[in-house]
């Protein structure tokens, strides 16, 4: 049986999108656009916890404002991914009781951090996204690791750690350095696979360190596409913003490129999220359209009255 394929965007509230004039006019509450956004896709990544822990008040708003076969894939907080995270995105609670010398900091790191600081973090992470996880709409947590986090048993065994500490959510991993498959395919696949954590496919520059290729592999029963834009020029550029960074418009031709791979994820897995983060005006929400059209898949206004009718592939 083949698996259920989703394609969505990797988020609904970027500034640049909001400027672009996608949404209506009416839309003009952060609760219109999800609303407008969910008649027009079956999938959103939450980008935002990258940035700052999410609450399960906004969890639980979420789970109200959206369809009930609405998924939603999960960015880690950037600290769990051994990323440089601000000091100020850490709740008032738990900032203050770091050492001092790390409360002036303006970045902490992981390795930084107290134990007992740490497990609080992931306590309140994991606690956020119960009502997700409770009705049903939670997909993935993604760990996008930086291009320093090299292979080798350390970092093989903090992905378990990870994974260990999300308890029932599943769990999804995207690297950015790609000595994990030029050099370590085999063992990379093999350990994600069986571990049960899915590997991140990508489409992304080519010929960079942080590069990886179009491969695809379904390493759980959930696989994750997420393509960022060809845009070599700004990369690995220094002090830009996402929307610089991902200021891609993919061609039919590229797009046309993922059928094949995404149908062979879908013969493979229960369930293929597509995430389109190319997140730069609306550049994401008209590429996710017309690849979800490529695909055969259903987009608005019939997605809408197919889930009112129950007929949506699975």
């Amino acid at each position: 049986m083949t698996g259920r394929i989703l394609v969505g965007t990797c988020s609904w509230a970027d500034k640049t999108l909001v400027d672009s004039g996608w949404y209506p006019p009416q839309a003009k509450t952060p609760e219109e656009r999800l609303l407008y956004y969910a008649e027009q896709f079956s999938i959103v990544e939450v980008d935002s916890a990258y940035y700052g822990l999410p609450s399960e008040r906004n969890a639980g708003l979420w789970v109200e404002r959206t369809p009930a076969d609405f998924v939603f894939d999960v960015k880690s907080y950037a600290l769990f991914t051994h990323h440089p995270t601000a000091v100020r995105s850490l709740p008032k609670d738990v900032r203050e009781a770091l050492p001092h010398a790390l409360q002036e900091k303006r970045n902490v790191y992981y390795r930084d951090t107290p134990p007992e600081v740490r497990d609080e973090l992931w306590r309140r992470f994991v606690g956020a996204l119960l009502p997700l996880d409770s009705a049903g709409k939670l997909g993935t947590v993604l760990f996008q690791f930086p291009p320093w986090f090299l292979p080798g048993r350390q970092n093989r065994d903090y992905i378990l750690e990870a994974k260990a500490r999300l308890g029932q959510y599943a769990c999804a991993v995207e690297f950015r350095n790609n000595l994990w498959l030029s050099d370590n395919q085999e063992r990379t696949l093999t350990f994600l696979s069986a571990n049960g954590i899915s590997y991140v496919c990508v489409d992304e520059p080519q010929g960079f360190r942080s590069s990886l290729p179009p491969m695809v592999a379904a390493t759980a029963p959930v696989s994750l596409v997420r393509m960022h834009g060809r845009n070599a020029e700004m990369w690995e550029k220094k002090g830009i913003g996402a929307a610089e960074r991902f200021d891609y418009l993919y061609r039919e031709g590229e797009l046309a490129e993922w059928v094949p791979r995404v149908r062979r994820l879908a013969q493979e897995a229960r369930e293929v999220h597509v995430l389109l983060n190319n997140c730069h005006r609306d550049y994401a929400v008209r590429n996710a359209r017309r690849l979800a059209s490529l695909l055969g898949l259903p987009t608005a206004p019939e997605l809408g009255g197919q889930r009112e009718q129950g007929q949506l592939p699975l």
